[in-house]
């Protein structure tokens, strides 16, 4: 597997994470089947996916994008769908996790550039 398919499969591990936590916040404390359902095979789809990735990223490097890319995700999703907006500090925070990653995968040798 090529370093491409590994960031295609976090990409996507991303993606189902992202839409089981959304389902998650829907799913009210898995009371409701449909998105209790959702967020069980997105999550489980998630870490499925992130396997593949793993066989070719450092796990901590891998991790630290999937984490960081879905917080982002969340809390735009979040604030698009369920109005919970996010004050100075929240948002500076955020800025901080995106530069985090920038530099990993700018500058680290760990990802294999």
């Amino acid at each position: 597997m090529t370093q491409t398919h590994a960031y295609l499969y976090l990409a996507f591990a991303i993606v189902a994470e992202v839409i089981g936590t959304t389902a998650l916040k829907a799913s009210d404390s898995f009371t409701r089947p449909l998105p209790s359902l959702v967020t069980v095979g997105c999550y489980a789809l998630s870490f499925y996916l992130l396997t593949f990735s793993l066989r070719v990223l450092p796990t901590g490097i891998a991790y630290a994008i999937w984490s960081a890319v879905g917080i982002i995700l969340i809390s735009l999703i979040s604030w698009i769908v369920y109005g919970q907006r996010l004050d100075l500090p929240a948002i500076a925070g955020l800025a901080l996790i995106i530069a985090g990653v920038a530099v990993i995968n700018l500058f680290s040798k760990s990802t294999g550039h």
